[in-house]
């Protein structure tokens, strides 16, 4: 890239903490955030397991002082929530002092509000206040109206690689000068609708996920939302800010395989790799780490390991999956995943692959499995998408 991309300020909520320093702890410590949905009934309660942040919406609402008479969704509410987190790590006392703005990703949206009303909307005009909600771009409205950001506002839902995006988007964004800033991330809530589709698809797994497993059984969904601040060089300078690491470099491609199929071959996740590389002059044996994206479905696992083999050759470096931790969090994943990346960088750690037992007959890789000290420059990081869309990222010390 021909600026770089500093990363000033981070905020996170999973099921594994309610802060950039929870999650790291958790991670460190191997305290997992798996286990049985609680916050709402759904007839598959036993057969599946879920990566749930253990906070009702009234707490949510009541953490962000809202109105009673709100109607921000689960996906709206932990969106600001993390939002508000990065603001004010990055620091910033006044949102809409410089060109700032806030591109945000979902793909759950309002369906959490809309399912669970769809029965008496036609019966009950009081509930008609909730459909606006259902759409993806309300929750980044309120996101921003929560922040008071009054300047650029935008939505991406590319599934899994939605955040993904939103950072390569600001990152662009920037480097044209087109903003100074962007508040950049995803959020999803669980939902009735997201649990039912997966169980149809037949990749949920009905115990913890082992990415990169041969016996991997499928993936745990989860919830999540995470945001980073970026800004451009010039800015840091300007502010003397404490930048955390740069985005370096960012490639996105689509296979056109399957609508919710990768190829396996990997064609979209190696065209992702490989663009990411010649957006940040890196090669792949720069990288000191790999966030894989590991859902732990039998589709994925195969697919981005024989991309990684494909690209690195005999230089693979050090990876992980850290979805053991949180579950699969759809369009935050790669938002918290950046996070952990950054975090991996500040303190030159490498995360296990939680539930690792036996390796995959397809090829001879496998997974960092401890808590693994190492100097650490640059990590990748991947997320992959229904449709084909795969996103790859790169994020530096320097």
């Amino acid at each position: 890239m021909s600026k770089k991309v500093a990363i000033t300020g981070m905020g996170i909520i999973s099921s594994i903490g309610n802060s950039v320093e929870e999650n790291f702890n958790a991670l460190i410590q191997k305290q997992i955030g798996i286990s049985r949905l609680e916050n709402f009934a759904s007839k598959h309660v036993d057969e599946i397991k879920v990566g749930e942040i253990k906070l009702t919406n009234e707490q949510l609402i009541e953490q962000l002082q809202l109105p009673e008479n709100n109607t921000f969704t689960r996906t709206a509410l932990l969106g600001a929530f993390a939002a508000k987190q990065a603001v004010v790590n990055a620091g910033i006392t006044d949102i809409n002092a410089f060109k700032t703005g806030l591109i945000s990703s979902t793909s759950v949206g309002g369906m959490d509000f809309t399912e669970k009303h769809f029965y008496e909307y036609l019966t009950d005009d009081s509930l008609s206040k909730y459909i606006n909600s259902h759409d993806a771009g309300d929750s980044s409205n309120k996101i921003a109206d929560y922040i008071g950001l009054t300047g650029f506002v935008s939505t991406i839902s590319t599934a899994c690689s939605s955040a993904a995006n939103a950072v390569m988007l600001g990152a662009r964004l920037i480097n044209s000068g087109k903003l100074d800033r962007v508040i950049v991330g995803g959020t999803d809530a669980l939902s009735k609708f997201t649990i039912n589709g997966f169980k149809t698809l037949m990749i949920l797994s009905d115990t913890y996920n082992q990415p990169f497993d041969d016996n991997r059984k499928g993936l745990n969904l989860g919830e999540a939302a995470a945001f980073l601040v970026l800004e451009s060089e010039e800015m840091v300078q300007q502010s003397n800010k404490k930048v955390l690491a740069f985005v370096s470099g960012f490639g996105n491609a689509n296979d056109a395989f399957h609508q919710t199929a990768s190829s396996e071959n990997g064609e979209g996740a190696f065209l992702a790799m490989q663009k990411a590389f010649k957006t940040s002059g890196l090669e792949p044996k720069d990288i000191d780490y790999i966030n894989v994206h590991g859902t732990a479905t039998p589709n994925n696992d195969l697919s981005e390991g024989r991309a990684i083999a494909r690209l690195f050759e005999n230089q693979v470096p050090d990876f992980s999956s850290t979805k053991p931790y949180t579950g699969h969090t759809l369009a935050a994943a790669a938002a918290i995943e950046a996070v952990f990346s950054v975090l991996a960088i500040q303190n030159n750690i490498i995360y296990p692959n939680l539930n690792f037992e036996t390796p995959m007959q397809e090829f001879d890789l496998i997974p960092n499995i401890e808590v693994k000290s190492k100097e650490i420059n640059h990590v990748l990081s991947n997320s992959f998408g229904f449709g084909g869309n795969c996103s790859t990222l790169i994020f530096s010390k320097n």
